[in-house]
């Protein structure tokens, strides 16, 4: 069974109630891409354009590897379209405010799976009939894990217990499997020359890790300092991978403890092993269907008699934590994120069809169909029909 074996096989497109008109100060564009990230989409835009990033709101990442269609505004922008290098930009109308990821209704999904055998599709279809019973775990799925490398170290969990060294260094130096070429030289040379400031600033090209290396040349010591001037963007993509980490951790043990054992299939993610369920007992199916777990952050103030609170103190201690102590102590920021997230979400208008496969002779292609709430995975529904594991 194959994913993503071209852009069209995985589409996504944003479902908004946002409406344009003729007045506003908001030019408000629907972007359609293939074969770019939307920060990259949305910079060769403000290049064509000369935006200023600050002018440009949107609301959500869509996947490179993808056709995707998701909506932006830019403060003042032209009332014209666009079309470079597989981005198209529509323009729509004006709005009297940003576009934003609160303006998100829901996400449509339409996903071709190739390459399938008769045998899969028969468990896919019983593995669909059981979403359809008792819905899908919300997990953070393997796309929030970018940061996150082979040794599965986090650099906000260093940064929480102050060890601001090792965060700098997982942050610059550390390999990731999918770095492009001058990346792995630039890390490579921070690797070796870890430590020899001038030296390594004589010889790094112009860029963020150079920046921070100039900060160290002068305060060679002051790695909390350096970590501090990471960008802004990397500082919150650090710190909600652990913490979705956490909260991932909370949904498998919370699943374990309630739903039981015999009740679950696993699946595998990029950090381990999760639960999902096969069937709800009756008897806490509507504690399931109606589950909010927090983000776990020291700005979370939990009731001791909350169903989760025991949960969330039993994952920090496998870390060495407490609630009070999930944060990055002597700096006001960054922080980590405070809200709360479904534990169980249902695909909306889920449907699929299973074809010949034209790329694959002798096999089928299954296509899935389906909406999903703003912030869940669709490849975690990818994962449960075709990756679950049953005792």
């Amino acid at each position: 069974m194959k994913l993503k074996q071209q852009p069209d096989d995985f589409r996504v497109e944003e479902v908004t109630d946002a409406v344009a008109g003729d007045a506003g100060d908001f030019a408000f564009y629907r972007l359609d891409k293939t074969g770019w990230t939307t920060p990259d989409a949305l910079q060769a835009l403000r290049r064509r354009w000369q935006l200023d990033l600050r002018r440009v709101s949107y609301g959500g990442l869509k996947d490179r590897h993808a056709a995707t269609s998701q909506f932006l505004t830019v403060f003042r922008g032209p009332k014209r379209d666009l079309a470079h290098e597989r981005i198209t930009v529509t323009y729509l109308g004006q709005r009297s405010e940003p576009f934003t990821a609160t303006d998100i209704r829901a996400n449509r999904f339409a996903i071709t799976l190739r390459s399938v055998s008769e045998q899969e599709v028969s468990a896919a279809e019983i593995a669909l009939a059981e979403v359809a019973q008792t819905g899908l775990p919300n997990y953070f799925d393997d796309q929030r894990f970018g940061s996150v490398g082979g040794e599965r170290e986090f650099v906000a969990r260093e940064m929480v217990f102050g060890r601001f060294e090792r965060a700098l260094w997982l942050a610059l130096a550390a390999p990731y499997e999918f770095d492009r070429a001058d990346a792995k030289q630039e890390k490579q040379l921070l690797r070796d020359g870890w430590g020899d400031w001038p030296a390594l600033k004589a010889n790094l090209p112009k860029g963020h890790a150079r920046s921070l290396v100039d900060y160290l040349t002068s305060h060679p010591t002051d790695f909390k300092g350096a970590v501090a001037r990471l960008r802004p963007e990397l500082q919150g993509l650090y710190l909600s991978a652990y913490q979705s980490a956490v909260w991932n951790r909370m949904l498998a043990a919370w699943l374990t403890r309630t739903v039981g054992q015999e009740n679950l299939a696993t699946v595998d993610l990029k950090l381990g092993r999760v639960p999902v369920p096969v069937r709800v007992p009756d008897s806490v199916r509507y504690e399931w269907e109606s589950l909010s777990l927090p983000l776990p952050s020291a700005r979370l103030k939990p009731d001791p008699n909350a169903a989760w609170a025991a949960i969330v103190e039993e994952v920090l201690r496998e870390d060495g934590l407490t609630l009070p102590e999930m944060k990055v102590k002597g700096m006001q920021k960054p922080f980590f994120s405070k809200g709360d997230r479904a534990g169980c979400v249902r695909p909306v208008g889920l449907e699929h069809a299973a074809e010949p496969d034209d790329r694959a002779v002798g096999r089928k292609k299954l296509i899935l169909k389906f909406e999903l709430p703003r912030g869940s995975y669709a490849t975690m529904l990818v994962k449960r029909v075709s990756g679950q594991k049953r005792d």
